[in-house]
């Protein structure tokens, strides 16, 4: 840890990639807030706006390569993705100013979603060193998955809407379709066969959108935390989707958790797998491993990595469900209790 006044008196280089198509909001302002915001007598201030998918891998390298000091990601987590793996083991620090749907790895490190108060995170430069993760020579740095999980990932990047109801929605409709597969997951102490809806490799805690698939995930431990959901029942599927939200998932019945440095994952046929949310079609053997502080972020001193408690109101709603079995015969019987049952607790969870 340091701080970047500190260590030498010169300003500082700083590029912002501004993606301007990310996330709902319009990025035609953000300029404009980075001027206003930005400490001019620390940084000499570069702004590039991206043209099409990948340009912000290719600007960060280039930036890397002339040694600037800090490159910030203006975008959501796939133009995080696309700049920070320019950025791994080298000296340029990546920034983040969330203006995405879902900003999970910002969420994670506790980078305030609002753009001005993210640009005051940068001024204080405050920088860490983080692992991150690499699922088929790709890396990641919140989480990637196959099965449902890349599933899901195609149906949310289909979606006309963006957002943690979306979200919810898509994992209620389409998770009582979803046909399981079985995979061969290899580690450290050996193989072991499982029949799951989802593997998720989790660096960081959630998939954003305050969606928790790992809520005691760390970035500094060397380890990735790996998520087996087994198929679940359409009166199990409310109390999967409450547990995203509440930080509570590892303590659901339908979940097997355990960390890893490294795995080898076999399946019978190719399918989808998914690297912080972007889905991509690979074959039947998926290697993941961690690269331990192989990334440096600037952070925010106030909270380096999220440490939130669950949400109580969504805590009462886990209470509902799992006290449910007194009516489960009925509710079985009716697929009409089960769709009121869903929609209202997406009513409920849309005025969190």
């Amino acid at each position: 840890m340091y701080f970047c006044m500190q260590m030498m008196r010169d300003k500082k280089s700083i590029t912002f990639i501004v993606n301007p198509i990310s996330g709902n909001h319009s990025k035609d302002d953000i300029p404009g807030m980075i001027a206003d915001g930005i400490d001019s007598n620390s940084f000499d201030v570069t702004v590039r706006m991206t043209e099409h998918k990948g340009h912000a891998t290719d600007i960060a390298r280039q930036c890397a390569d002339d040694g600037v000091d800090v490159v910030v990601a203006v975008g959501g987590d796939g133009t995080v993705n696309e700049v920070a793996r320019s950025l791994t083991h080298t000296n340029t620090a990546l920034g983040i100013i969330p203006c995405g749907s879902g900003n999970g790895l910002a969420r994670h490190l506790c980078i305030p979603l609002n753009p001005r108060k993210a640009i005051s995170i940068i001024n204080q430069c405050q920088i860490e060193s983080f692992d991150y993760g690499v699922i088929n020579d790709i890396p990641f740095f919140c989480t990637c998955g196959m099965g449902f999980d890349a599933f899901i990932s195609l149906k949310f990047a289909e979606a006309g809407k963006r957002g943690p109801i979306t979200y919810v929605e898509n994992v209620l409709k389409e998770g009582l379709k979803y046909q399981p597969e079985t995979y061969e997951v290899e580690d450290e102490t050996g193989a072991r066969r499982y029949n799951a809806f989802l593997i998720a490799c989790a660096n960081a805690s959630q998939y954003g959108n305050n969606a928790y698939i790992a809520p005691h995930a760390t970035m500094k431990d060397g380890m990735m935390d790996v998520i087996i959901m087994e198929p679940f029942t359409a009166l199990e599927a409310p109390q999967i989707s409450i547990d995203l939200f509440n930080k509570t998932l590892t303590k659901n019945s339908k979940i097997k958790t355990f960390q890893a440095r490294s795995i080898h994952i076999h399946r019978h046929d190719a399918g989808a797998i998914h690297y912080d949310g972007d889905p991509l079609m690979t074959d039947s053997d998926i290697e993941v491993h961690i690269e331990p502080l192989g990334i440096r972020i600037v952070t925010n001193p106030e909270g380096i990595e999220d440490t939130c408690q669950p949400n109580p109101l969504l805590n009462a709603f886990s209470d509902l469900f799992n006290n449910i079995n007194n009516v489960r015969e009925d509710i079985e019987k009716s697929g009409r209790k089960i769709q009121a049952i869903n929609k209202l607790m997406l009513r409920k969870l849309s005025k969190l």
